[in-house]
């Protein structure tokens, strides 16, 4: 399918996920970058063959959908593997580790996680590595009716536990409306979420059990072979992804992350289960902490 802008798309899974040739990204200007996003808001994952960006035009491109954060955690962790590189960057190898092999939506563990992510494959494997992604559109919609009932009133707690940060937390709705298409969404994934707020143990570790293995089905999903050069860009706040951990050899990314979502959705219709609160205390201080940090840094001489 060819777009007015001259742009060809060949989808890639009837859920999600479209390949988009006719544009050269290094050149990419803010009418362009308009029609980019409709593709995305459409498709929810794109991908963009043999663009060969340099860090200075993979940042620049980024910016022209909103403002760049590096990655809270892995990027001061992996700072000998981002010198030289702007700080909006990070990149990843496999030889030293960083392969998101659990689903997840990107820092959902943040009052306000990433809008989207834009990475390209510096290199890979000839075999293996692929990445997949799901639709949380799908994947909710998909839910009998009384679940989605249900769901629509609870909230989730995140944390950063697998970046060994388990003081980062926050909560989310369950169900989220995203801002700019209008769908709810399952806002809820194995690699983050901890539990349901309202729920008591045994019954948040049942639901969300099944929650996180449902937006795992394949039909809900794309799966995608790389090759170097290859950029893609998801949307986070309707996504989750996941990195076959099968591969021999050398498989390195560089990432910058659109940053500025702010998850809404149905107010929470019942009160924390009593154990919960603890966990909900922390998260509150937790967030009233960054935000104060966040206010001190932006003061003169901060």
């Amino acid at each position: 399918m060819a777009t007015p802008g001259g742009l060809r798309v060949r989808r890639l899974a009837t859920a999600l996920g479209a390949e988009v040739s006719g544009i050269s990204l290094a050149e990419c200007h803010e009418e362009l970058a308009g029609q980019v996003r409709a593709l995305l808001l459409e498709h929810s994952v794109l991908f963009f063959p043999e663009q060969h960006l340099d860090p200075e035009q993979h940042v620049a491109f980024g910016r022209l959908f909103g403002p760049l954060e590096a990655h809270p955690n892995l990027g001061q962790r992996l700072a000998a593997d981002t010198e030289g590189r702007p700080p909006e960057m990070f990149e990843l190898a496999a030889s030293r580790g960083g392969i998101a092999d659990e689903w997840h939506t990107d820092l959902t563990f943040l009052p306000q996680p990433s809008v989207m992510s834009i990475l390209q494959m510096k290199r890979c494997p000839e075999v293996g590595g692929d990445t997949c992604w799901t639709s949380l559109y799908a994947a909710y919609e998909a839910l009998s009716e009384p679940l989605r009932e249900l769901l629509d009133g609870l909230t989730a707690l995140h944390d950063a536990r697998p970046h060994n940060r388990p003081d980062q937390t926050t909560i989310h709705p369950v169900v989220r409306v995203h801002p700019e298409t209008g769908r709810k969404v399952l806002y809820v994934n194995e690699h983050f979420t901890r539990r349901l707020v309202e729920l008591s143990g045994p019954e948040s570790d049942v639901l969300l059990d099944f929650l996180t293995r449902h937006v795992q089905q394949p039909r809900f999903t794309v799966r995608y072979r790389w090759s170097e050069g290859t950029v893609a860009m998801w949307d986070n706040r309707c996504t989750q992804h996941f990195v076959l951990n099968d591969f021999e050899g050398e498989r390195v990314i560089q990432r910058v992350t659109v940053m500025g979502d702010l998850p809404e959705g149905e107010p929470a219709r019942w009160t924390p289960w009593p154990q919960a609160e603890e966990a909900l205390r922390r998260s509150a201080a937790t967030q009233a902490d960054r935000q104060l940090r966040l206010h001190l840094e932006a003061q003169p001489g901060g």
